[in-house]
């Protein structure tokens, strides 16, 4: 439910429109299946290291011990930069959501009251996060399913008066319009839209039974992910046509021209701009309870590793990074403070993570073929595995060339134009990484590690796991 509750929100119900207009109802079905197939193999992979080494922080520990300690390094701080500003991106969005009911209100309070409850339910319990996140996910998933079975009854007819049938996918240049160009457009779109499915990699460090839960959650969190933004594209695409302009809302202040708000109104529900602005609030709220969640642990696991202060490393009684959780709530709240006193900065720090989720996709891409070239290599049998990620050496290569496609494809036309301004904003998310990265190579003279070195030994980072009886975490 956690993965399944961070990969649905404002990219489905407000963006989702936005890649219909672009791409036609055929092109965005077609984006959104492509970029689900990346994320099936992605997720596979990710199952596969987490099972075998569940611990906080996954990623970048895996990308340390099977690649190169400065990719490592490098993953894990972009890891955490990019959650600590979507943490502050989406506390400040929480007022602009109150704003649609108090409009004459100061939305930055709620957003502040919103962050104080946030930090509240992350330094309780890991359990406390855990229930959060469920609860709020349910609201989530009920909404949709809602929504598929009100849009299908609207199609037919039934209610909302007459039938629409698959009319407004043969509307002027549907259903594919812009061709592959806006395809790939797409993409980017739908790429943004499913970001937080790595989350299940995170809470492998702190699941009862990772061995059991991990390839569960993998196995459903794709299929009814990919079948609710599917359905749900079709749905609008069906109910609203692709040249309307009130698809092109990208923002959850636009929630009264929301593509769920106009399919629930067109059904001739009462008050369905209030009640998506409720499901938004839980959306929002969602993903920042776990950016906050996130955050903390890899910065934790930084401290682990060596790569942070060691006082990262330390925990409470109850088994909460504290250190981690304060520094990155103070961090979160001088970014959130930004938005308020200075734009300009917001929005240059909000460009530095804007490619953070998908150089992280690549990297676990990269983890996973040398993490199992190296166990083939070193005479491990697959049978040792607990889960077996699929059609491999295919599927991560796969997973590698569609980052990088979605990567430098993230503003072809700025390139063509030679707008310089609009190029640094789009991908400074890559420099910020290699810099990070050529750090520590400089520093440290780290080199690739070969496949017959590459530590497979589970104890050591098996002992890592957050434990209450232990306050600070080293490897052995």
């Amino acid at each position: 439910m956690i993965a399944l509750g961070g990969s649905i929100g404002t990219g489905l119900f407000v963006a989702s429109g936005s890649a219909i207009s672009k791409a036609g109802p055929g092109g965005s079905v077609v984006a959104y299946v492509g970029i689900g197939i990346m994320i099936f193999f992605l997720m596979t992979s990710l199952g596969e290291m987490a099972t075998y080494f569940p611990v906080s922080g996954s990623f970048a520990s895996y990308a340390r011990r099977f690649v190169d300690p400065a990719f490592g390094f490098a993953m894990g701080w972009n890891y955490w930069l990019n959650w600590v500003i979507t943490l502050a991106v989406d506390v400040s969005t929480i007022g602009l959501v109150f704003k649609f009911w108090f409009p004459n209100s100061y939305g930055s309070l709620f957003s502040l009251i919103a962050f104080i409850l946030i930090f509240l339910i992350n330094a309780l319990s890991v359990s406390s996060f855990g229930e959060t996140e469920y609860w709020l996910a349910i609201i989530k998933v009920i909404t949709v399913i809602f929504f598929l079975l009100v849009g299908f009854l609207t199609i037919v007819g039934i209610i909302g008066g007459h039938p629409v049938f698959g009319r407004n996918f043969t509307y002027k240049d549907a259903p594919f319009v812009g061709g592959l160009p806006s395809i790939i457009q797409v993409f980017l779109v739908a790429g943004f839209s499913f970001q937080g499915t790595e989350l299940i990699g995170i809470t492998a460090g702190e699941s009862e039974t990772p061995g059991e839960s991990i390839p569960k959650a993998i196995k459903q969190v794709f299929w009814r992910i990919l079948i609710f933004y599917v359905f749900s594209i079709a749905v609008i695409a069906a109910l609203i046509p692709y040249t309307s302009q009130n698809l092109l809302s990208t923002s959850a202040s636009d929630i009264t021209i929301s593509p769920f708000t106009l399919v629930f109104k067109r059904a001739g529900l009462a008050g369905a701009a209030s009640i998506m602005n409720a499901v938004i609030l839980t959306s929002v709220l969602s993903s920042a309870n776990s950016g906050m969640y996130a955050s903390t642990r890899m910065l934790f696991s930084l401290g682990v590793n060596g790569d942070a202060p060691s006082i990262f490393a330390r925990t409470n009684s109850r088994g909460i990074p504290m250190p981690a959780l304060l520094v990155t709530s103070i961090v979160g709240l001088v970014i959130f403070g930004t938005s308020i006193g200075d734009s300009h900065i917001y929005t240059f720090l909000v460009s530095a993570s804007g490619l953070s989720g998908f150089i992280t996709w690549l990297g676990i891409a990269i983890s996973h073929y040398r993490f199992r070239r190296a166990f083939v290599a070193q005479g491990h049998r697959l049978s040792e595995l607990k889960y077996h990620a699929m059609m491999f050496p295919l599927g991560p290569i796969i997973a590698m060339i569609l980052c990088v496609v979605v990567i430098f494809g993230q503003d072809v036309d700025s390139f063509l134009k030679l707008d310089w301004q609009n190029i640094v904003i789009s991908y400074m998310s890559i420099p910020i990484f290699l810099v990070l990265f050529i750090y520590y190579k400089v520093k440290y003279h780290s080199k690739l590690i070969p496949l017959d070195h590459v530590d497979l030994s589970v104890h050591k980072i098996a002992a890592n796991v957050l434990n209450p009886a232990k306050k600070t975490y080293k490897f052995k």
